[in-house]
């Protein structure tokens, strides 16, 4: 991409942000979102285009065996992986998020015959990823002319330029969603207000990416330097994500020696503690105390502040966390910090989240920091890609059966009577379907 564009690009999400900040001095959009539309930093424009480069190099997802067995002699069953078609992507804000899906959608499942685009035209039997993107009215510019890149570049090759497409306005979407004949899946990456919406208003199936209300538990075996650098990064590293953890759940055994020093830790980094009865009374005299600290309302647990803001709780036991853990927690990421053994386990198996981590911060759970390149977003729902959404989580499988017996098969011949067939049910050990 040439330096022209680049500054092309720059100078609609500039504005954008200009926009958007205005919004912000009105009280009409929050600074968090703001923090989502931006792409000026070198580094998170340099991770875009990492992401783009990292996708481009895994190999293909598509046409893998997972399953293979032979039923009869000359009678071959194989489950192949294979794109999962239309996709309507609808996110909210960050409209690298746009790159980010043409890259999955495209690596996922291409050939030079494009498939059903735009629902209104029919270009033939579904043999790849296409996408329908509507991002987030805040950063309709910037997103309209990342597409069009996208679109232009793909046009100077043999795949067709709609594999990626644009929408811009809710009526398009309302639209699209009643499209369940052309459309083969809705991923809505947003708030969980987006996210019940969009589920209610299609019969196309939905793969949910909701709030991230991620949650740190200091058990009461956690080291406190240990604790310290988890909680703090949790929480201040990108206050704006969706990995960022919003609560911190305290075990009571540690409520006078670890969480004194990491609620100094916090009020350093400038977060605002919103915490209970018992968390507030053990907090050490600081600068900013009477400033940030306050106390916790129920609300406050059910929030995702995209902000310096963290809900403190206490728990008496550890079942007791795991209950409060899965009762408020969004089902996105939650961590652990410990030294027992037994309770890293358990909390693992326990918290009914799509990830749960052990003494590491909650911001690891990003598709790039898991190899996959990037991400269509985090899915908090038990479809069946759960987490980060790579490109396996673009594809499903297929079965394929192949006769090689002159007169083919037939089920008639197979059964528990005399003289009737019986399968043979022996594994094939291959990694591509071989025809």
């Amino acid at each position: 991409m040439s330096l022209r564009i680049l500054r092309y690009i720059a100078s609609y999400w500039s504005l954008s942000v200009q926009a958007a900040n205005e919004q912000v001095k009105l009280g009409k959009l929050s600074a968090s979102l703001v923090k989502r539309l931006d792409l000026s930093s070198p580094e998170k424009w340099a991770a875009m285009l990492q992401g783009v480069s990292d996708v481009a190099s895994l190999p293909d997802p598509t046409g893998k065996v997972t399953y293979a067995i032979k039923l009869d002699d000359n009678l071959e069953l194989y489950r192949v992986t294979c794109p999962i078609g239309v996709l309507l992507v609808i996110f909210e804000a960050r409209p690298e998020v746009v790159v980010n899906i043409a890259s999955l959608a495209i690596k996922s499942g291409t050939s030079p015959i494009p498939t059903r685009a735009l629902i209104l035209t029919w270009f033939g039997p579904t043999e790849g990823n296409v996408a329908i993107l509507k991002g987030g009215k805040e950063s309709t510019q910037t997103a309209i002319l990342l597409g069009q890149c996208i679109r232009l570049a793909l046009s100077q090759t043999s795949l067709h330029e709609d594999y990626i497409q644009l929408v811009h306005t809710r009526e398009d979407i309302s639209a699209l969603l009643d499209q369940d004949k052309y459309i083969d899946l809705v991923i809505p990456r947003g708030s969980n207000a987006l996210v019940s919406h969009i589920q209610h208003s299609t019969h196309i199936p939905v793969m949910g990416h909701a709030d991230g209300l991620c949650t740190v538990y200091l058990d009461d075996s956690a080291d406190a330097a240990k604790g310290k650098r988890v909680v703090v990064d949790s929480k201040i590293n990108y206050p704006a994500a969706c990995n960022s953890a919003e609560i911190l759940v305290v075990h009571d055994a540690v409520i006078n020696t670890i969480w004194p020093e990491v609620a100094v830790a916090l009020l350093d980094a400038g977060v605002e503690l919103r915490c209970n009865q018992v968390s507030i009374t053990t907090i050490p005299p600081h600068p900013q105390k009477g400033h940030l600290v306050k106390p916790a309302t129920p609300e406050d647990y059910k929030t995702e502040f995209l902000a310096l803001t963290m809900a403190v709780t206490t728990v008496s036991s550890f079942e007791e966390a795991i209950v409060f853990i899965n009762e408020h927690s969004s089902h996105h990421t939650d961590s652990i910090v410990t030294e027992t053994t037994a309770n890293a386990s358990r909390f693992c198996r326990a918290v009914d989240s799509a990830g749960t981590f052990v003494n590491a911060s909650t911001r690891f759970a990003d598709g790039l920091r898991y190899g996959f390149g990037t991400e269509v977003g985090i899915s908090t729902g038990r479809t069946h890609a759960r987490g980060p959404v790579g490109l396996e989580g673009l594809v499903i499988y297929k079965y394929m059966l192949r006769s090689l017996e002159g007169g083919g098969h037939i089920v008639g011949e197979f059964g528990a009577g005399e003289g009737k067939k019986r399968y043979k049910h022996e594994g094939i050990n291959v990694e591509v379907v071989p025809f």
